[in-house]
């Protein structure tokens, strides 16, 4: 196969994510997300930064038909993939919404919650501190936060991994972008940013897991085609696209056995209450 074929994943980069991304990274952690927050029959709930909706979905089974979810997310790709994935029971789940807004602008009344969810977004926004801000003016009295960040990338030696291929074959912005979502890994920072917005009880459990992926090759591909990496990693040539795929074997072998790359991650699991 030619390069430049190996390099065609099907779908746009929200459809990428949703079917590679999610399954292989995301998934796992989104049940044990929901859960923190002991959501019960009938709350009404919002995710920040909800991405193609696997926290809300899961949300929704659990308040159940008399609840309420609601998703947010500033990119209109990610949300219409959200919109397209059909519940496997409806019937029994909160009925879903999906709103393109501004995490530090949310289009909210104050107290209109009383869970606020937010996986692995809170390190990407602009205003970190009028995001949370934002979280708990729309909480109810009895609310309660909780939220997911990544610890640092050299927990996870795959994502180290491929950051530093990318500085070597793609360039520095690139590899930025594959560090950006480490880039709040420091508990205390993040205690004190919750705190600040005056959320009370805030606890913060060290937790790990594993990346799954087929192989080395599709965490490369996939990854590529299915975050901000797929602008800068489509506008190279081939030879530094199959540096990336080589890098990463050569240096994941460990990983790696005959069904599967599995490589560790570890991440900070924050609730507090209003």
């Amino acid at each position: 196969m030619r390069q430049q074929g190996q390099w065609q994943v099907a779908g746009s980069a929200p459809e990428v994510y949703e079917r590679e991304l999610v399954p292989a990274v995301f998934g796992a952690w989104a049940p044990i997300l929901v859960e923190l927050a002991h959501p019960r029959p009938g709350e009404r709930v919002v995710d920040i930064a909800c991405g193609t909706g696997i926290v809300g979905r899961i949300a929704a089974a659990r308040v159940g038909p008399t609840g309420a979810v609601v998703g947010v997310d500033l990119n209109p790709g990610m949300l219409s993939v959200a919109r397209s994935v059909v519940l496997a029971d409806s019937r029994s789940s909160a009925p879903l919404q999906w709103r393109e807004a501004s995490a530090d602008k949310l289009p909210f009344p104050g107290e209109s919650f009383d869970i606020v969810y937010c996986q692995l977004g809170l390190q990407f926004f602009a205003d970190r501190a009028a995001a949370v801000h934002e979280m708990r003016r729309v909480l109810g009295a009895e609310g309660r936060l909780a939220l997911m960040v990544w610890r640092g990338i050299d927990e996870s030696p795959g994502f180290a991994v491929l950051a530093e291929a990318l500085d070597r074959h793609v360039g520095q912005a690139a590899a930025a972008i594959m560090r950006a979502p480490f880039g709040l890994s420091n508990a205390d920072e993040l205690a004190a940013l919750v705190r600040n917005a005056g959320f009370q009880d805030v606890a913060i459990q060290r937790q790990g897991g594993a990346v799954r992926f087929p192989s080395v090759e599709r965490f490369v591909l996939s990854y590529a085609a299915g975050s901000p990496l797929a602008g800068p990693v489509s506008q190279t040539n081939d030879t530094a696209r199959a540096a990336l795929i080589t890098d990463a074997r050569n240096a994941l072998g460990k990983y790696t056995s005959n069904t599967e790359l599995a490589f560790p991650i570890a991440a900070h699991l924050l609730s507090a209450r209003v």
